[in-house]
């Protein structure tokens, strides 16, 4: 089923602005048509119109994740099943063309455009992914990045759910900020044990997936 992949629609609507930064790329109906990606035919559908509704549905679902990077796991489904009440989704049996190699259709479960607008149905897709992810991985699969100011959002899928960045970039950055805050610490204590520079950071996954949380979280 295309459920995980669908999970990626509500991350990607978040991530269109970043509080912190006070910056907002939904800002046109050709920014909402572009996050349907390849779905030519339901972003074609989108009018000015949904650049407001889609603006709602991006700060719900961002509370989802600020509710599940909290903690708050029952807040967190709360949240998700408002959604998914208030924009269901409408499931088909699709075949996408593909053919096994005896010809056959491989048939698999597909989430049909919603008959209402764009905003509906990209929201019953994304809610429906998200839900689809929490239920099989955890609500705590349902991350913000810690490398302030960045607060993105991202979709835990380390094999020992370490993760804490929402990219490799962030990732770097945040190490790079611990060390030099560490350097500065003992410049101005020369009393303290005398680190390695970089070489004390190797011991901490740089990679986002492979980040460990050291216990946030109470993971």
């Amino acid at each position: 089923m295309e459920l995980a992949y669908y999970s990626d629609y509500a991350v990607r609507l978040v991530n269109t602005e970043e509080p912190a930064r006070g910056t907002d790329a939904l800002t046109s109906v050709e920014a909402v048509r572009d996050l349907f990606g390849p779905s030519q035919s339901a972003a074609r559908r989108a009018t000015d119109a949904d650049v407001t509704r889609f603006r709602a549905v991006r700060a719900r679902l961002r509370a989802v994740f600020e509710a599940a990077d909290s903690g708050d796991e029952r807040l967190a489904v709360d949240l998700l099943n408002s959604l998914l009440l208030e924009f269901p989704v409408s499931p088909q049996i699709s075949g996408h063309d593909f053919r096994d190699d005896d010809g056959r259709p491989l048939w698999h479960m597909h989430l049909a455009d919603h008959p209402s607008n764009a905003t509906a149905g990209y929201a019953a897709i994304a809610a429906m992914g998200l839900a689809f992810h929490l239920t099989e991985h955890g609500a705590d699969r349902l991350g913000l990045c810690e490398a302030a100011p960045c607060r993105n959002a991202y979709l835990d899928t380390s094999t020992n759910r370490s993760r804490r960045y929402c990219s490799d970039r962030c990732a770097t950055r945040a190490n790079v900020a611990a060390y030099r805050a560490r350097k500065r610490l003992e410049a101005a204590r020369p009393d303290l044990p005398e680190k390695t520079g970089l070489a004390a950071d190797s011991a901490q996954p740089s990679s986002a997936q492979g980040e460990s949380r050291s216990g946030l979280r109470g993971r």
